[in-house]
């Protein structure tokens, strides 16, 4: 089964602001490098979505949310999706790309979920 690919504009913008983040520490070239990897590993969601872990934020909300990683060490990012079951096709909404770092959604209460 192929699944559809949707990106939630937040996931774009935390995209677009990690690609601009890498581009000042490294080459234009790697950083271009960088992003369209880190399409390819989305792009690789449209199979098998599954096989992904569930996300540490998955307790904190009531979809079922999974995790991708892509990058190594330092640069390494939490995909994070749902799979939303349709009639004629399923989709993977991305709905964040976290770096691994950062604070898990939804564990701090005073923060609102974005989800």
């Amino acid at each position: 089964m192929k699944y559809r690919i949707e990106i939630s504009s937040v996931a774009e913008a935390e995209a677009d602001s990690a690609f601009l983040r890498f581009s000042q520490v490294t080459s234009p070239t790697r950083a271009s490098q960088w992003y369209s990897g880190l399409l390819q590993t989305i792009e690789s969601l449209s199979q098998m979505p599954k096989r992904c872990p569930l996300a540490r934020e998955n307790e904190y909300f009531s979809q079922e949310i999974r995790q991708l990683l892509y990058g190594k060490g330092r640069n390494s990012y939490r995909i994070l999706f749902t799979i939303l079951a349709g009639q004629d096709v399923s989709t993977v909404r991305i709905l964040h790309i976290r770096h691994a770092s950062q604070q898990t959604l939804g564990e701090n209460p005073e923060e609102p979920n974005t989800i």
